[in-house]
């Protein structure tokens, strides 16, 4: 997937660029503030509480742009600006200079060589437009005048809060494009599994509906609000990856032995998906345990009960469900009243009767996701 720029992602010589910001203020709060919405902002910062420090740090590294308060003890900020822009080295560094003053500021900041000057209070996501403008490149550009003064008491609270909730919209945004990439990667993963394994073509996608329908029903909060429970119910049978075709597809019962090497993808599986972070929780319970019974006579661990994952309880109905009614190499589907029959038959040997209860109550609902399925 390509990177999706951000507004404060700056372009250069056909790639993407790092804004380099350094601060220098001695007011400890202003800092966290103005570093953590930048830093939110995939910026890179660098802070310093005065003239000295400064100093060090753009020796060190020269930053895309320096923002200066003017009042600092020492040497201030007019001064430091008015060094760094006499001096050759320096002097192409954009300055933007922050001052709660009213007596001129910008005929001080333009005496000083400042490329841009603020009044406190101000949007962080301004001045960040600010910086991300004078590092951009576009020089010649008009000196960056004041804009008229909020005198309000409330004006610098107000101006965070509105920075604040334009900062979570746009990580909102950004997690929902990442979301959707993730699940649209995972649903080919489980495609080119159905490829291999020809006798369950579209059953990740049934399953993870009839799945979704049931933990809803059932109203458990653990797999509910559990981000990784819908990439588990798809990914469940991954590990058959590793599974050899002629096992897989053979039309005949397996062996002992057969039958032994099939059940060895839950633990494949897990392993193969252990390291990524998404599935961490739920979903990766329910890659492993998804053939574990109620009873205790289920594989690979032998759990019983509420010992087992609630997301792999609620998964074995719908797995058995989808299996019971969809063809396979070894026979033909089963009509769904059949299957019903023998899901209800198997509670409290098979099945928790809790899901069973929850299959039944909307047993209509998970008979329209399969004919909507069908039909797209």
């Amino acid at each position: 997937m390509g990177e999706v720029p951000t507004p404060f992602t700056r372009f250069g010589q056909g790639r993407s660029t790092v804004l380099r910001i350094l601060l220098v203020d001695d007011d400890p709060g202003l800092l966290k503030l103005l570093r953590t919405t930048f830093e939110v902002a995939d910026v890179d910062v660098a802070v310093a509480e005065d003239a000295e420090r400064a100093r060090r740090q753009v020796r060190k590294q020269h930053p895309s742009v320096i923002v200066l308060d003017v009042k600092m003890p020492g040497t201030n900020g007019l001064e430091l600006c008015r060094e760094l822009k006499n001096d050759p080295k320096t002097r192409d560094i954009p300055i933007v200079l922050l001052t709660g003053s009213d007596d001129d500021p910008d005929g001080a900041a333009k005496a000083a060589g400042a490329d841009a000057v603020m009044l406190k209070p101000f949007s962080p996501l301004e001045l960040l437009s600010v910086a991300e403008r004078l590092a951009g490149g576009l020089y010649g550009v008009p000196f960056r005048a004041t804009r008229k003064r909020d005198r309000r008491p409330d004006a610098e609270l107000l101006l965070y809060a509105r920075d604040l909730r334009h900062m979570l919209e746009l990580e909102r945004g950004q997690r929902r494009l990442l979301q959707s990439a993730y699940m649209e990667t995972v649903s080919a993963l489980a495609s080119a599994l159905e490829s291999k394994d020809t006798g369950t073509r579209a059953h990740s996608q049934r399953v993870q509906s009839y799945a979704s329908a049931l933990a809803e029903r059932v109203g458990d909060g653990a797999v509910t609000r559990d981000a990784s429970a819908p990439y588990g119910f798809l990914l469940h049978d991954v590990g058959k990856i590793g599974i050899p075709d002629g096992i897989l597809q053979k039309p005949g019962p397996l062996s002992v032995a057969e039958r032994r090497r099939m059940q060895t993808h839950t633990v494949l599986g897990e392993a193969m998906l252990s390291s990524v972070a998404f599935l961490q929780g739920e979903g990766l319970r329910v890659v492993r345990s998804h053939h574990e019974r109620w009873d205790g006579r289920g594989y690979p661990d032998g759990l019983a009960r509420d010992e087992i994952p609630a997301g792999a309880r609620i998964f074995a109905v719908a797995d058995a469900l989808d299996a019971m009614t969809s063809h396979r190499p070894y026979r033909r589907a089963m009509g769904w009243d059949v299957a019903r029959r023998e899901i209800v038959e198997q509670s409290g040997r098979q099945f928790d009767p809790l899901i069973v209860e929850a299959f039944v109550s909307i047993e209509p609902e998970l008979r329209e996701i399969r004919r909507e399925l069908a039909a797209a």
